[in-house]
């Protein structure tokens, strides 16, 4: 198969800005709700990269996502989450993107044009043969993300990808690749809408079910969350009014003691 990148092909709208705001919005909701029909079709690639998340993770690995542009951010984003939700070391799940912290807030120019310093970057952080890796890149085409999975191959690190164009470089260059077909976006060749959806929505599958994996949530509870406001103070409470039964001022208690709603739970019940 020739490598077509559709995520710079030609939009199917025109005279964009002759149409009004409603009619703007409108057609923008309706390419946004073929992504997630887009996703659904990658499934088997996304439950077996999944698999060797899990199982990395499981037995001592870390998780790194390296990206460029919207692709990195997004990466940044899903990794930075996954310790005040799931309650795990800031270094389990790790975000990378080309330009360094800078470029989270303000795009480096040139930065995603290194195919050297990806690796680079991985070997930071002191890069193994226990990790995972998964390069975000909506185009497939990033040096500083191919050249850095590259090198994780030649050096028996997993690799896995989240790209939206088939046959591109990343989708050859990983082992385990997930490719989600969104096709032209609304504004030509603006991979921050539905190819950035698209890779928001796989991140959110692959960290989320990694986690419950790793025993992070009971029930359907976050039950080793960071308490670090008063909303997850009060949620926390009400988990516990709900798992132990028991009023508000006890578990308010509780929660304070013990830090976590699972610390909370698993003291209340040894007692």
């Amino acid at each position: 198969m020739s490598f077509i990148k559709t995520t710079e092909s030609d939009s199917d709208y025109d005279n964009l800005e002759h149409l009004s705001i409603t009619e703007l919005l409108q057609n923008i909701n309706s390419e946004d709700k073929t992504v997630p029909l887009a996703v659904e079709k990658s499934l088997p690639q996304i439950i077996a990269l999944t698999e060797v998340v899990s199982e990395k993770l499981k037995n001592g690995g870390r998780l790194f996502y390296i990206g460029a542009g919207t692709s990195g951010r997004l990466g940044v984003v899903d990794a930075s989450e996954c310790p005040p939700t799931f309650g795990v070391p800031h270094n389990l799940v790790i975000g990378i993107i080309a330009g360094g912290d800078e470029a989270i807030r303000k795009a480096v120019e040139f930065a995603e044009d290194s195919a050297e310093q990806g690796w680079s970057d991985l070997l930071e952080h002191n890069i193994s043969s226990k990790d995972v890796v998964i390069g975000i890149a909506a185009s497939g085409t990033t040096p500083y993300v191919i050249g850095a999975l590259e090198k994780c191959n030649e050096n028996n690190i997993a690799t896995g990808c989240i790209t939206c164009n088939e046959e591109s470089p990343l989708h050859k260059v990983a082992k385990d690749p997930v490719v989600v077909v969104v096709g032209p976006e609304f504004v030509t060749g603006s991979s921050r809408m539905k190819a950035g959806t698209a890779q928001k929505l796989v991140l959110n599958m692959i960290s989320t079910a990694a986690m419950i994996r790793l025993g992070r949530v009971k029930g359907n509870k976050m039950v080793d969350m960071q308490l670090s406001n008063n909303k997850l103070v009060d949620r926390g409470t009400r988990m516990l009014m709900e798992e132990l039964h028991i009023m508000e001022d006890e578990a308010a208690f509780l929660l304070k003691k013990h830090g976590t709603v699972r610390g909370a739970i698993n003291a209340y019940q040894n007692e």
